[in-house]
């Protein structure tokens, strides 16, 4: 068994920022990386949208640039996984049997895409998102154009797939179970989607959910989606989104506190020493908030990963920032920083007309206020702002709503001097 080093369960975006940061703080010692998938880690968010385009190289979605692992002296255990963990040992073991003694040990096991249990789900063409292969395999189903496409959920990954496939061609059918796309926005910026997907031609089933999928008799491929009205939706390609379970076996296993995620304090430690938990897999406490959450944006795996290494180190650090994220929909590009727990039933202020969807390229700014605070902001088609709504949200200062919404007061002036 080799000697004791910073061991880290997951090949994803938190890893590599983890094992980038190990380096960047001074430790010398062994870095070993064990990863399910055969590639270094990578950037998930533009398969969904740029790289699944075909407007972004394969290279682009490197966490750390090629020779980066080899000229740092960290080894990458890929296309393996982590067994067991053996908190009291310090030790875990791979799936070949073989054990690695831990200092320090960063859960970072991600996430998996939610299946639907439904008759016919097993035909082929019915897909799911999430690794670099599925945005691969999806693109070339979709860049030919001229197919029929049925997105199976209405969040953000549905809506984002929903474009590209219709950038390309296709026919484009969504469904989802709220009366709004990306259900966890106000009715209103809901609204503002589905009309621009509207525009576009894709069309929607609110409301609905699927009960059935049908197969043609000669292949066994997917040709229909039955919803709970009766209706039958042509189908050539049904992409199903409807969000991911968290990858908790190994750490309920292990004995660890497990609810909605790996529980985590705003260091990122588990409830078991020398064991730390980031990314989409982690459930943290948030500082600004008191509240427990566990986000699956990009930038909460990137600075979680960052915070994780720095705990692992014994170095003072918590994730003490807004949770981000950016999607591009058509020619819309939104930036979203905040905490979308407290968002849920606050003061909706806007700056800016929302009524300007036909032409697509007019910006707003959305607020959300909460006794005075501004707890989640967002930019859409306005991207010089994210700056400045990121550093209202971390002044925690008392804003007036007037001056948020009135476009002739410049938004740094809405931020404190320091």
């Amino acid at each position: 068994m080799d000697e004791q080093g910073m061991v880290i369960a997951g090949g994803g975006l938190a890893a590599g920022s983890a094992a980038k940061t190990l380096r960047a703080e001074g430790w010398e010692g062994p870095i070993t990386i064990v990863g399910a998938e055969h590639r270094a880690p990578y950037l998930r968010p533009p398969l969904s949208k740029e790289f699944l385009l075909g407007k972004a190289p394969e290279e682009d979605l490197e966490v750390n640039p090629a020779g980066w692992y080899a000229e740092n002296d960290v080894e990458l255990r890929l296309g393996e996984n982590v067994a067991q963990i053996v908190p009291a040992s310090r030790v875990v073991r791979l799936e070949s049997g073989q054990l690695l003694a831990y200092r320090a040990l960063l859960l970072a096991t991600g996430a998996q895409p939610r299946t639907l249990d439904l008759p016919g789900a097993q035909y082929e063409g019915i897909v799911t998102l999430r690794r670099f292969e599925d945005s691969l395999a999806l693109r070339s189903e979709l860049e030919g154009g001229g197919r029929r496409v049925v997105l199976i959920g209405s969040g953000w990954i549905g809506m984002e797939v929903a474009a590209a496939a219709r950038t390309y061609g296709n026919e484009v059918t969504v469904v989802g179970r709220e009366a709004q796309p990306l259900g966890q926005l106000e009715p209103e910026l809901g609204d503002y989607f589905r009309r621009l997907h509207e525009s576009h031609g894709v069309e929607f089933r609110l409301g609905e959910h699927p009960v059935e999928f049908k197969a043609s008799d000669d292949d066994g491929a997917v040709s229909c989606v039955v919803t709970n009205t009766g209706e039958r939706l042509g189908a050539d390609l049904v992409v199903v989104a409807v969000g991911v379970t968290p990858n908790v076996g190994l750490a309920r296993d292990a004995k660890l506190v497990v609810g909605n995620g790996v529980v985590v304090d705003a260091s990122l430690r588990t409830s078991a020493e020398g064991i730390f938990a980031a990314g989409d897999v982690a459930n943290s406490l948030q500082p600004f908030t008191g509240d427990h959450v566990r986000s699956e944006h990009w930038s909460n795996a990137l600075n979680g990963g960052k915070v994780a290494a720095k705990s692992m180190l014994g170095v003072g650090a918590a994730l003490d920032i807004a949770p981000y994220f950016y999607t591009d929909q058509f020619e819309v590009s939104l930036e979203y920083s905040g905490y979308g727990q407290r968002a849920r039933g606050a003061q909706l202020v806007m700056r800016g007309s929302i009524d300007t969807v036909d032409d697509g390229l007019a910006g707003f700014v959305a607020f959300w206020l909460q006794h005075g605070q501004v707890v989640a902001a967002m930019n859409v088609n306005a991207p010089r702002s994210q700056k400045a709504l990121k550093a209202i949200i971390a002044s925690r200062a008392v804003v007036d709503p007037a001056r948020l919404a009135d476009p002739a007061v410049p938004l740094a002036e809405l931020v404190p001097a320091v």
